[in-house]
């Protein structure tokens, strides 16, 4: 399954440096242990309000899941074409036996209460696994994306 990631709004202000000023960044996404949960379909994401992990309900339990999730493997970052792109390797859980309708990504920092929450994704449907491979393949043109105002036609 491709999917598409969706920021939480928190997420953004929070890797530029928060909503206070002199706040320093709370995610370095390359540097950071970044992870990806997955949960059943009776969470819902608030992406104006939810802003750490703590405020993430429902997390999938099942054979061959661990929680909080996996962590993302060969993460990039680039800027091109007026678009700043965040990406990583698939991700999946082998083995597995689970039901998943969303994955939550998220910097992990050990204490849910201080992990801040950066994007999700909506499968559209459950998804499961029965005693095989769970697996996120990330949209060719990233996991997340910024694409600011493109200046052309400015003097």
């Amino acid at each position: 399954m491709a999917v598409t990631g969706y920021w939480y709004v928190h997420g953004i202000s929070q890797a530029f440096g928060g909503e206070t000023a002199g706040e320093a960044p709370l995610v370095d996404f390359l540097s950071d242990t970044i992870k990806v949960a997955l949960t059943t379909s009776p969470y819902t994401p608030n992406q104006d309000d939810h802003d750490f992990f703590n405020d993430v309900t429902n997390e999938v339990t099942g054979t061959g899941y661990t929680a909080g999730g996996a962590t993302l493997g060969s993460k990039t970052l680039a800027n091109t074409n007026n678009v700043c792109k965040f990406d990583a390797a698939d991700t999946s859980w082998s083995t597995s036996t689970l039901t998943a309708r969303r994955a939550v990504i998220y910097k992990d920092t050990g204490t849910a209460s201080s992990s801040p929450l950066l994007a999700w994704v909506d499968f559209g449907a459950d998804v499961s696994s029965s005693a095989g491979t769970f697996q996120i393949t990330w949209d060719a043109a990233g996991i997340l994306t910024i694409t600011p105002a493109d200046a052309t036609g400015f003097p």
